[in-house]
């Protein structure tokens, strides 16, 4: 039987600026024949993921050799979510819920079943979405961000900055450190309202507006004993005064750069001479932070991120838009700070 399905393509790269538009994207309708070969699965699409990463892959080069550029009038692909339809392979059978890395844009798809994983709704606590998110790739790399580059010890007093704290990772990265054992936790965000969900909802223990705050003086107010943690999700000019607040033997945890994505560098960008000689003045670790380089990790840290969720010791954000017209609108209103929690496309 045949069927129609929808998908999204890449109608065309971000302009001379840099900044993605909607228009970037395309919705297209087209015929689904659903007949499996051996190892093949239908399945049919519950949520999308849409992430900062992304955005290099619009690009013709993506600039990280564990990234594929989306290629023009072809389908997307990323992180998503669905359930098995019918299926010819033996590790799945109708009704499963099933993930991948790379699932097509698409409402309905024929894919291998190598590439996917079959998950356990339980471990979410029933919300399928968190596989995406929390207790997906985003939970993993903030929490082995934190274990494998930060340095986190217990009763050690410590400070924790995260940039970009009301993000699908940032949001998750500082609830870690805290449970993990910093005394202090430091959003920097883009809003008041994100700023009051850091505090009075994740337990952050201040909040920073650099739209229309000193980030500099902000940190120094809320970081009285300096900086010993910085986890990175943006760079720039707020990663520079972030760094100009650490101390001695502290550790920088490069997880994205998303203030720069929209720019013609190369990843991760070059730092100013500045904030290259406070780094090496005061013997500070940055290291780039890949989590598919620590995926033999992977099951213990979800089984963790699960557990804290269901006693919620951990509180998951989501900003959830529906239809898979829309997901060209919500990547981009996610590259301008428009989600608080993770940015998901329900279909």
């Amino acid at each position: 039987m045949l069927m129609q399905v929808q998908r999204v393509v890449l109608n065309s790269r971000p302009g001379t600026n840099g900044v993605p538009v909607p228009e970037n994207f395309r919705l297209e309708e087209i015929t689904l024949v659903p007949d499996l070969k051996d190892g093949e699965v239908h399945v049919r699409t519950l949520y999308l993921s849409v992430d900062p990463y992304m955005r290099c892959r619009m690009n013709e080069d993506s600039g990280a050799e564990y990234l594929t550029s989306w290629q023009l009038s072809e389908c997307l692909d990323g992180g998503g979510l669905g359930v098995v339809q019918t299926s010819r392979c033996r590790s799945f059978t109708e009704g499963d819920v099933v993930t991948s890395f790379n699932w097509p844009w698409q409402t309905q798809a024929i894919v291998k079943g190598n590439a996917l994983q079959k998950v356990d709704p339980q471990l979410a606590d029933g919300h399928l979405s968190y596989f995406l998110g929390a207790v997906g790739l985003t939970g993993l790399t903030a929490l082995l961000g934190i274990r494998e580059k930060g340095n986190v010890t217990k009763g050690a007093d410590q400070t924790m900055v995260v940039s970009g704290a009301a993000g699908a990772c940032g949001s998750l990265a500082g609830q870690i450190g805290r449970l993990d054992g910093c005394a202090r936790v430091v959003g920097i965000c883009g809003s008041d309202e994100k700023c009051k969900t850091l505090k009075e909802d994740l337990g952050f223990s201040a909040a920073v507006n650099y739209r229309r705050e000193d980030v500099a003086v902000r940190l120094k107010e809320s970081c009285p004993d300096g900086v010993d943690v910085y986890f990175d999700n943006v760079g720039g000019p707020i990663s520079d005064a972030v760094i100009s607040q650490m101390n001695h033997c502290g550790h920088v945890v490069l997880c994205g750069q998303i203030s720069q994505y929209n720019k013609d560098v190369p990843y991760p960008p070059p730092l100013s001479e500045q904030t290259e000689e406070t780094l090496q003045s005061r013997s500070i670790t940055r290291e780039r932070f890949v989590v598919l380089s620590y995926m033999s990790k992977a099951e213990a840290g979800l089984c963790e991120l699960s557990q804290w969720i269901k006693s919620g010791q951990i509180k998951v954000l989501e900003t959830v838009v529906s239809g898979i017209e829309n997901i060209g609108g919500a990547f981009c209103s996610m590259m301008a700070g428009g989600n608080i929690g993770k940015q998901i496309v329900k279909i």
